[in-house]
C-alpha cells in the first residue's frame, strides 16, 4: 500500500522572519479527511568541528523555546538563495572564529518530520584555522572544546540532546572511524 496524503486545502495562519504557520486539510488512503498543522523553514546546517587534538567544538547557548543553555555544534539557517556549504562555512566562522581546510558534507537530517519540513544538512570541518568571529547580534554562545570521547559520554548521559548535533557527531565519528 502506498501511504500517502493529498492537501485539499491550506490555510496560512502566521508568516515570520523564518518560520511560515499553515493548517492543510489533507485526504488519507482510505479516504477520511485530517488537519496537520505545519511550519515551514528555510532550512539549516550543522557543522561537527574536530581539531587536530581530536576535540569538538561546541557551542553553549541560551534556547528560549527550553528556556535553558544547551549544547550544539556550530550551525544556523539558511538565507534566502544560498547553498548549504556556503551557509556552513559562513555559521562556522561567525559562531567560532574558525575556518576548515577541508569541509566535507555528511548528509542531511529531518530534524522533526511530524511538524516541519526543515532540512538540516551536515558538515565535517577539520584542518581549523582562525577566521574572525562575528556572531549574529542577538547571539551569545560560549565555545568550549571538547574531546571526543567526552562528547560522546555527554550524548549518552543526556547532557547533549540537540538532535543536529547528536546525528552530526555519529556521522562524523563514522566517517573519521573513531
Amino acid at each position: 500500500m502506498i501511504y500517502e496524503e493529498k492537501t485539499i486545502s491550506s490555510e496560512h495562519i502566521y508568516k515570520g522572519k523564518i518560520i511560515e504557520v499553515k493548517v492543510d486539510t489533507v485526504a488519507m488512503p482510505e479516504g477520511k479527511t485530517a488537519a496537520r498543522e505545519l511550519v515551514k523553514h528555510p532550512g539549516g546546517v550543522g557543522v561537527i568541528a574536530v581539531t587536530e587534538e581530536d576535540e569538538i567544538i561546541l557551542v553553549k547557548q541560551f534556547r528560549k523555546p527550553l528556556d535553558t543553555a544547551i549544547y550544539e555544534i556550530p550551525a544556523g539557517k539558511l538565507d534566502p538563495g544560498e547553498g548549504h556549504e556556503v551557509c556552513g562555512k559562513r555559521e562556522l566562522e561567525e559562531e567560532t572564529g574558525l575556518k576548515a581546510k577541508k569541509f566535507e558534507y555528511l548528509g542531511f537530517i529531518y530534524p522533526s518530520p511530524g511538524f516541519t519540513d526543515e532540512v538540516t544538512h551536515m558538515y565535517l570541518a577539520t584542518g581549523l584555522y582562525a577566521g574572525v568571529i562575528h556572531p549574529d547580534q542577538d547571539e551569545y554562545l560560549d565555545i568550549e572544546k571538547v574531546k571526543i570521547d567526552h562528547v560522546r559520554k555527554m550524548i549518552m548521559n543526556n547532557e547533549i540532546n540537540d538532535a543536529k548535533t547528536v546525528a552530526g557527531f555519529f556521522k562524523a565519528m563514522a566517517k573519521l572511524n573513531k
